[in-house]
């Protein structure tokens, strides 16, 4: 599973196309050959994956009860807009209207890479969400990582 690194600010052309700046497209060396999805995250932003990283969140969403109404509607809703990116001849993606109006996103974005997906920020929102940053750092990360929890002993 690839882990992408870094934090990129990135404009968007007039219909809507970004460049993928070239330190993140060496990271995605087969975005080229197998695309890239996009879809809306959890807040007012967008998330983008790598074709093999969100066929792996599909089939982890196949394997949920779809006889049980809640699991339907989080399908529905965190599916809803998913959208195939592909490059085109100049490294550029089409980001698509209903998902840039979702999260605010006009011109001027941010791409914040986290552990398998690239987040996509409208740069306002982002600036805003980093703003908020808790009072007390170091009890937010106590709380989160000092329990001695990790994802493989749940």
């Amino acid at each position: 599973m690839p882990h992408f690194l870094g934090e990129f600010e990135c404009k968007l052309d007039a219909k809507g196309r970004m460049m993928i700046p070239v330190a993140l497209k060496k990271q995605l060396p087969e975005a080229e050959s197998e695309g890239l999805v996009i879809n809306r995250g959890f807040e007012k932003h967008l998330v983008i994956y790598t074709r093999k990283e969100w066929n792996k969140i599909v089939d982890d969403l196949s394997k949920l009860n779809s006889y049980e109404k809640r699991t339907r509607e989080f399908i529905r809703y965190f599916t809803r807009g998913a959208t195939e990116l592909s490059l085109d001849a100049s490294g550029r993606v089409l980001l698509p209207k209903a998902l840039m109006d979702y999260a605010g996103i006009n011109v001027d974005v941010v791409l914040a890479c986290q552990f398998n997906k690239i987040e996509v920020w409208a740069q306002d929102a982002y600036d805003t969400q980093m703003d908020n940053e808790p009072e007390n750092f170091a009890n937010l990360a106590e709380e989160v990582m000092g329990s001695g929890r990790r994802k493989e002993d749940e």
